[in-house]
């Protein structure tokens, strides 16, 4: 298994990357976030890799970040019907953090509208990555997609408490709403022990 290359950059396109290793040129599949990173021919970079073995090719892909390479991962290993090439598709699509935020969301419509992924697609996303994205997703995509108000984050903060402490996201995010809503200055620490009496 190749895990990264280092080396010099020979060739880069929007999809495709030639890294010269050691006196060796790999060719190498790359998404666009990848591509933006990366810098111009005759200088050095390290792209992290995945290995696909088929029995006519064995093809690399490459990514910049960890993160993206784990969404890659994700994508490939868990969803049935995805394999390489879908998965560069989606990640040419949309940000991993958005990504994972419209996953816990089950946002069908949204991923149903990256390239190569239709509704049924997006549904089997969904279902098969909702528990493997991790708790905090969506409010990490909630953070990310706008700054927050010091009041938004009090109730993004003690939505993850609930969360961690086994409660439900949906049922989580409800109560600490309302409450919110009731008392707009309240702390952290006001919201949390005002929803566990509450729940």
């Amino acid at each position: 298994m190749i895990s990264f290359l280092r080396g010099t950059v020979v060739e880069l396109l929007p999809m495709r990357l030639v890294i010269e290793v050691a006196g060796v040129g790999y060719d190498v599949n790359i998404p666009l976030s990848t591509y933006d990173k990366l810098p111009q021919p005759g200088q050095m970079a390290k792209v992290l890799t995945h290995l696909q073995v088929r029995e006519d090719a064995h093809v690399l892909f490459g990514f910049a970040t960890a993160e993206e390479r784990d969404l890659f991962h994700l994508l490939v290993n868990n969803v049935s019907g995805i394999g390489p090439k879908l998965a560069l598709a989606v990640l040419n699509g949309i940000a991993p953090v958005a990504f994972r935020g419209a996953v816990v969301a089950g946002d069908i419509a949204g991923l149903s509208k990256l390239k190569g992924v239709g509704k049924k697609t997006a549904e089997r996303i969904i279902v098969e990555l909702r528990d493997k994205v991790g708790v905090s997703a969506a409010w990490e995509a909630a953070s990310a997609a706008q700054a927050l108000s010091p009041a938004e984050q009090h109730v993004n903060d003690a939505v993850l408490a609930l969360i961690s402490l086994g409660y439900k996201q949906v049922d989580a995010h409800k109560v600490v709403r309302a409450l919110h809503e009731k008392t707009p200055g309240a702390t952290v620490e006001q919201l949390i022990k005002d929803a566990l009496k509450a729940m």
